[in-house]
């Protein structure tokens, strides 16, 4: 059965703490089981990871990417949380390990700061899901599939 990686980047292991009113009251571990649950529908089976360090996040991606070449993998749901507005180094190992990624957002970060609405990830990005809560991991998973589970 192949696999689908779902990564959050820093600070998203507070979920459930860190702002409520704009993240909601669900935690990384009910987040997680989401898209357990969203695979298993689905015919997936889904892995989570998650990371405050950059380097971390880049290495998942290498390693996400060789699965995909050896057919393990489908591709990654990726909520790289501020790093996406700031990271070079993240669009560089997408698009250097040629993995699937659909871009995640819990919240709608074209509402939020003007420094939000600018994504280094999304020209190297399968798809982008912006503002759906964590309902977005489940439409984020169903879109991999459904794009990419085929090829």
């Amino acid at each position: 059965m192949k696999s689908i990686l779902v990564m959050n980047g820093p600070n998203l292991n507070m979920l459930g703490q860190r702002e409520p009113g704009l993240y909601g009251h669900s935690t990384l571990a009910d987040v997680e089981q989401l898209c357990r649950d969203t695979g298993e529908l689905l015919g997936v089976v889904v892995e989570c990871f998650q990371s405050n360090h950059e380097g971390e996040l880049i290495e998942a991606l290498h390693k996400a990417g060789r699965a995909v070449k050896e057919g393990k993998m489908i591709g990654v749901v990726f909520n790289a949380g501020a790093y996406t507005h700031t990271s070079i180094a993240l669009y560089d190992a997408i698009k250097a390990a040629e993995v699937p990624v659909i871009e995640l957002h819990i919240s709608n970060v074209h509402a939020r700061e003007s420094f939000r609405h600018h994504s280094y990830l999304s020209p190297v990005a399968e798809g982008v899901i912006v503002g759906f809560g964590i309902e977005g991991y489940a439409l984020a998973i169903n879109g991999l599939v459904t794009k990419m589970g085929s090829k």
